[in-house]
C-alpha cells in the first residue's frame, strides 16, 4: 500500500513557531492554573537553543510532569540535538547507563530537577531570562535540519539486561505528528491533558500534535492523584477536551462510570486509548454510558515505529456506520494504517511497519537492529512481533505475540531484561519471568531457584531491593517466589508459561488461607 510522502511536511520545530508566530498570545501551557502563552513558550525554547548550541548531540534532559521538560524537549529539537529524557527517579546506576548507551555529551538542569548527576556538563534552563516574545526572538529554528538527523533516543527493554536505545530522527516524528493532528481533528479551541509519563514516547503524542496545532497543553498534579473523583474534577475545572489515556487506566476508569453512574465531563471530546488490548466487557460499559458525543479511539504502535501506526474509532460519532454493537465477547480491532505508514503482513502473520516513521534502529547494537529491521520489497521494515489478522472490512486484530515480550503499563517488557538482572544476585540459580493479569492488568511475577546452599528465608524481599537500585519500577515483578526448580522445555530451556501455571496454583491457593 501507499503511504503520504515527506513532501511538504515541515520539520517538527518549524511547525511549532509557525504555530508560535499565529498567535503568540495564546496558551500554550496551563501548569496548576498558571498559563505559558506561545510567545513565551517560544522564546523560552529558543533561549536554550541558542544556551546549547548548534548539533550540540544527544542532550539528557529530566523527565517530570511540568512545563521544564517540555521547554527543555523543544530547546534541544531547535538547536539540532537528540531529546533523551531520563526520570530522576530511576536508580542512579539506571541513569548512567541510560546516559552512556545514548552517548549523552550534556545535560539540561531545571529548576525542579537542579542536577541529574550524570557528571556531564550542565545548561540551565531559566524561566527567568528573556522577554520579548516569539515575534522579538532572534532566534530562528534552521529550516535546512537534516530529516535523517536523530530527534530523540528512548528506550526499550532488552534481552541482554541492557536498556536498547531506539534513536528517532526527525523525518520519522514530523510524519507522525502531522498524522496525529489529523487523527485528532486537533484545533486552537483544544485542551490536552499531559497524562503520560515522559520517558515514554506516549507523552510526545500528547505534546507535540498539541503545540504544532496551536492547542493548550494541561499539566496538573490531579492527573495522578490516584482518586477518580478528583481526577474528574480536574478535567472539568481544566476544560480539558482530549485525554489520551493507557488501556488499563481507561479500564479502570470506566468501571468506576459505571459503578457511580456518573459521566465524563461535557468538555470531553476525544478519548485516546492504547498500549494494551481492550477489554470487551469495559468496552461494553463504555457503550451503554452516555459516551455517544466522545470518540472513543483505539491505536496501536511501537516505540521503533514512531507513536501511532493504526488507529479506529469504537464508538462515539465518527464510528462506521453500521456502527459496532459491542457485547462482552466481542474482540476491539487496533484498526487501519495511518497515512504516513506503510503496512505489510509477513511470515506467520507478523506485522511489519515501513514509511517514513521507521526508526534508524538501536545505538551502538547492529546485530539487535539487523534482527529488528528488514528489507521488504527495497523498503526498510520494523519487525513488530505482533501476530495479526484482518477483518473483512480491512480492520487489523491483534492475535498474539510471535515472542515473549508483554505489556507493563502499556510498555513493552522484555522477561529477559528482568531474569538478567535477576541472575546476577549470588544467591540465585536459575529464574523465569512472565506477565501474570490481576484485577484487569498485567504485572510481572517471577520464579526463582536458589543456588544450593543459599538461604531462602527473605530471599524475595532482597531480590526485590536489588532490583530496585538497578531498574524502574515497572521491571520490579508484583511478586517473587522463591521454588524447588524450574519447569524446562524438551530442548532443556526454562519453559516462563509451564513455570507459571506450576507455581501460580500454589500460589492462589496460599493466599486464599492467608485471607481466611
Amino acid at each position: 500500500m501507499q503511504c503520504e510522502t515527506l513532501e511538504n511536511t515541515p520539520d517538527l520545530v518549524q511547525a511549532f513557531t509557525e504555530a508560535a508566530l499565529r498567535d503568540p498570545e495564546r496558551a500554550a501551557l496551563v501548569h496548576e492554573g498558571r498559563v505559558v502563552t506561545y510567545g513565551r513558550l517560544s522564546e523560552l525554547v529558543h533561549t536554550l537553543a541558542e544556551r546549547l548550541g548548534p548539533r550540540p548531540g544527544a542532550v539528557a534532559v529530566p523527565a517530570t510532569h511540568s512545563p521544564d521538560t517540555v521547554v527543555a524537549m523543544l530547546g534541544v529539537l531547535a538547536a539540532g540535538g537528540a531529546y533523551c529524557p531520563v526520570d530522576p527517579a530511576f536508580p542512579p546506576a539506571r541513569r548512567q547507563e541510560m546516559v552512556s548507551a545514548a552517548g549523552c555529551r550534556t545535560a539540561v538542569a531545571t529548576d525542579a530537577v537542579p542536577e541529574l548527576e550524570l557528571g556531564l556538563p550542565t545548561t540551565h534552563l531559566s524561566w527567568e531570562e528573556g522577554g520579548g516574545g516569539a515575534a522579538d526572538s532572534g532566534f530562528r529554528p534552521d529550516r535546512n535540519q537534516d530529516p535523517e538527523a536523530a530527534a530523540y533516543i528512548l528506550f526499550t527493554s532488552g534481552s541482554t539486561g541492557r536498556p536498547k536505545p531506539v534513536v528517532t530522527p526527525r523525518r520519522a516524528i514530523s510524519a507522525s505528528v502531522r498524522s496525529l493532528r489529523g487523527l485528532f481533528a486537533l484545533t486552537e479551541e483544544d485542551r490536552v491533558l499531559q497524562f503520560a509519563s515522559l520517558n515514554w514516547d506516549t507523552s510526545l503524542e500528547e505534546i507535540l500534535p498539541a503545540l504544532t496545532a496551536g492547542a493548550t497543553l494541561v499539566f496538573d498534579r490531579e492527573a495522578h492523584s490516584g482518586s477518580f473523583p478528583r481526577f474528574l474534577r480536574m478535567v472539568e475545572r481544566e476544560r480539558v477536551s482530549v485525554l489520551d489515556l493507557p488501556t488499563a487506566f481507561w479500564h479502570e476508569l470506566v468501571l468506576h462510570l459505571t459503578e457511580e453512574a456518573t459521566s465524563l465531563p461535557d468538555c470531553v471530546r476525544l478519548m485516546v486509548i492504547g498500549g494494551e488490548a481492550v477489554s470487551p466487557a469495559r468496552l461494553a460499559d463504555w457503550s451503554r454510558l452516555d459516551t455517544g458525543r466522545i470518540r472513543l479511539v483505539n491505536t496501536y504502535g511501537c516505540t521503533e515505529t514512531t507513536l501511532i501506526t493504526h488507529a479506529v474509532d469504537l464508538h462515539g460519532p465518527s464510528v462506521p456506520v453500521p456502527a459496532w454493537d459491542w457485547s462482552e465477547d466481542t474482540r476491539a480491532p487496533i484498526g487501519r494504517a495511518l497515512p504516513h505508514v506503510v503496512e505489510h503482513i509477513g511470515e506467520d502473520d507478523e506485522l511489519l511497519i515501513g514509511g517514513p516513521a521507521v526508526a534508524l534502529g538501536y545505538l551502538g547494537m547492529p546485530q539487535a537492529t539487523e534482527k529488528a529491521y528488514v528489507v521488504v520489497d527495497g523498503e526498510r521494515r520494523f519487525r513488530t512481533g505482533d501476530r495479526v489478522g484482518r477483518t473483512p472490512d480491512g480492520l487489523l486484530t491483534h492475535e498474539g505475540r510471535l515472542n515473549d515480550e508483554i505489556k507493563i503499563r502499556g510498555v513493552r517488557v522484555d522477561p529477559a531484561e528482568v531474569e538478567a538482572h535477576l541472575a546476577s544476585h549470588p544467591a540465585v540459580n536459575t529464574v523465569a519471568v512472565t506477565g501474570a493479569t490481576a484485577a484487569g492488568r498485567t504485572t510481572l511475577v517471577a520464579y526463582v531457584v536458589p543456588r544450593q546452599h543459599a538461604g531462602t528465608r527473605g530471599l524475595d524481599a532482597d531480590l526485590r531491593t536489588y532490583l530496585r537500585e538497578r531498574v524502574p519500577a515497572h521491571l520490579v515483578p508484583s511478586r517473587i517466589t522463591v521454588v524447588p526448580q524450574l519447569v524446562l522445555t524438551t530442548s532443556g530451556k526454562v519453559d516462563r508459561k509451564a513455570s507459571h501455571q506450576r507455581y501460580a496454583t500454589v500460589n492462589r491457593s496460599k493466599e486464599t488461607v492467608d485471607e481466611r
